[in-house]
């Protein structure tokens, strides 16, 4: 395998983003992995054992964390109706920045706020630390805090629904 051969492979590579490669091929053995620089890693070396048929499997996308399973074109359908009839008259409390969320202002104190309490305009609901910054996040709207979508610790998005406050 020459020169040539690595450079378009490892191009083959990163355009499929696949990002473990090994290949072997007579007495040549390449195995490539991306970590996280773009840079790829390649590594060529004598083969050890005779050579052996390679299957290159293409990554399928993981669903996001907490997605829910494909279901049937049915209960689909009825899914996000049965939820929404609920949930209609909630104001829901978005995300304003990326960040990781925090329910309590440190580690063994109470939380801000739980589900069926009042609360009020102004009243914080919780912490976004972005970039080593504590964010606090405020009630836009008094009432009663009817759903929490986030649990504490985990990486929230931009936009992404934090609270379902029922307004009274």
């Amino acid at each position: 395998m020459n020169q040539k051969e690595i450079k378009e492979l490892i191009e083959l590579l990163v355009d499929n983003d696949i990002t473990e490669f090994e290949l072997e091929r007579g007495d040549v053995k390449v195995h490539v992995k991306r970590g996280n620089s773009a840079a790829p890693v390649v590594q060529v070396a004598p083969a050890v054992s005779a050579i052996q048929p390679v299957a290159v499997a293409m990554p399928q996308a993981a669903p996001p964390a907490g997605a829910a399973a494909p279901a049937s074109p049915a209960s689909a359908a009825k899914a996000p109706a049965e939820e929404a009839a609920p949930d209609a008259d909630l104001f829901i409390v978005k995300s304003p920045i990326v960040g990781t969320y925090y329910e309590a202002p440190s580690p063994g104190t109470p939380p801000f706020v739980k589900v069926g309490e009042t609360v009020k305009e102004g009243q914080v609901l919780c912490i976004i630390e972005a970039m080593k910054l504590m964010n606090e996040i405020e009630a836009e709207v008094s009432g009663v805090l009817a759903k929490m979508f986030v649990s504490n610790g985990n990486p929230v998005e931009y936009g992404m629904p934090l609270f379902g406050i029922r307004k009274q």
